[in-house]
């Protein structure tokens, strides 16, 4: 496999865990930007109006809540145009003990990419990432501004992907890198250092194979003495810190990580539904009825109750309404459509279900499993991102906007407290464990 086609590859086999939802419109308003790469086992779910053909038969997901709304208003042209959203105070006003604004550059004025906390003081950045230069890992002092530098990721002859999958744990920073040695199958190389500083070591290299099929490797994780990671098509793994080779973790041959010791498997629309302990063997399965489709969490789930019906398909046409023939195949004759019934949050058992707000999006990672992201219609049909929290109910505006050319930053987060992203020449760094 070439460089180029493992490049693609992990791409193509990344791209269906980690992908959030996108509103309706918004995917050409999204400017790509780098992202912390870790366990983010999100499962994707189609959240504009799309029709998918297999078989002859299409599917129609259509975004209708159950209970009835008022019609929008109807302008000049005859298009309904949505009322704004009601936009909640900036989120510096909301919580403001979550929130650090620092500069977007280090004071040499390199670009850099947040990676994780390493503590409630310290942020763990990467430079080099989108320049192609030399990468180094940085340790950045949030309430004083300074930086220090923790290593320099070693540069390998053949690698195909830069520093991927950061992780930290018990004083120690952990990576992986894919690499390809004349002779040699490709590997994924894990590598350590001390958070205090010093020279990488390689810990053990993993064996991909096929990637295209079994995926590069996901959910690097450290704990005790120990690296976890699995792959991305399933199957949990560790080795010593030390070195060594990797060993399967016994009951995990299938699973993914959530959030170790914690591992699951993707099961139909239930991602994450049952989850086993891999050090206690403790087993945890969530409640989920037949119209759900959730995704779960250690101790919470969020979806959506849908309400399928197969109607007639609408022959695609041009703009002159003149139909358009469907190719080798037969146009489809019914289509499936999807009402969205309600959206929720709620216990693994069950209970303390919350209602969700109509913009939240199925599939979207949701920080500690309570604050979600929510798209606003502000007023000039504005797009409005703002962060939910689940436990509260209140709201706050992320204050970021569309630029010039009409596109706007994701702001970079997962399961884990640590959400990031930048407006103009700052850094936003929000912790949201700082939020009892």
């Amino acid at each position: 496999m070439t460089d180029l086609e493992d490049q693609l590859s992990r791409v193509l086999s990344g791209a269906a865990h980690r992908a959030p939802q996108p509103p309706e419109g918004l995917l050409a308003t999204v400017k790509t930007r780098h992202r912390r790469r870790r366990a983010r086992m999100a499962a994707v779910r189609t959240a504009a109006a799309v029709v998918l053909v297999a078989g002859g038969v299409g599917a129609v997901v259509s975004a209708l809540g159950a209970s009835a709304e008022p019609y929008p208003a109807v302008s000049a042209t005859g298009r309904p145009e949505a009322s704004p959203d009601k936009i909640p105070p900036l989120i510096e006003k909301v919580w403001p003990q979550a929130v650090h604004k620092i500069p977007a550059k280090l004071p040499d004025g390199r670009a850099y990419y947040p990676q994780l906390l390493l503590d409630d003081r310290t942020l763990l950045v990467m430079t080099g990432v989108s320049d192609g230069k030399r990468q180094f890992l940085w340790s950045y002092e949030l309430s004083t501004g300074r930086p220090r530098q923790i290593a320099e990721i070693p540069p390998t002859k053949g690698s195909a992907i830069f520093a991927d999958g950061v992780a930290a744990g018990g004083g120690n920073i952990v990576w992986w890198a894919s690499y390809k040695e004349a002779g040699s199958p490709r590997v994924a190389r894990i590598w350590t250092v001390p958070a205090t500083g010093g020279q990488p070591r390689p810990v053990t290299d993993v064996p991909l194979g096929n990637v295209m099929k079994q995926g590069h490797i996901d959910g690097l994780t450290v704990a005790g003495s120990d690296v976890i990671f699995a792959y991305e098509k399933g199957g949990v793994y560790r080795v010593p810190l030390s070195g060594g080779s990797p060993q399967p973790v016994k009951g995990a041959e299938r699973h993914h990580i959530l959030r170790w010791p914690w591992v699951g498997v993707h099961r139909g629309k239930a991602i994450f539904r049952e989850l086993f302990n891999a050090e206690t063997g403790e087993r945890r399965d969530a409640v989920v009825k037949a119209d759900e489709e959730v995704r779960c969490g250690v101790d919470r789930c969020a979806g959506v109750a849908v309400r399928y019906k197969t109607v007639k398909a609408e022959r695609p046409r041009d703009r002159s309404g003149k139909e358009i023939k469907c190719g080798t195949r037969r146009c489809p004759d019914t289509a499936r459509s999807q009402t969205i019934l309600r959206r929720f949050v709620r216990d693994r058992d069950g209970s303390h279900e919350r209602e969700l707000p109509n913009s939240f999006q199925t599939g979207d990672d949701a920080g500690l499993e309570r604050f979600f992201k929510v798209t606003l219609r502000g007023p000039g049909d504005q797009t409005v991102l703002t962060l939910y929290d689940a436990d509260t109910g209140r709201s706050a505006d992320l204050g970021i906007r569309r630029d010039a050319k009409g596109s706007m930053g994701i702001p970079d987060g997962g399961l884990d407290r640590l959400m990031t992203y930048p407006i103009k020449n700052e850094m936003y760094v929000l912790d949201l464990a700082a939020l009892k």
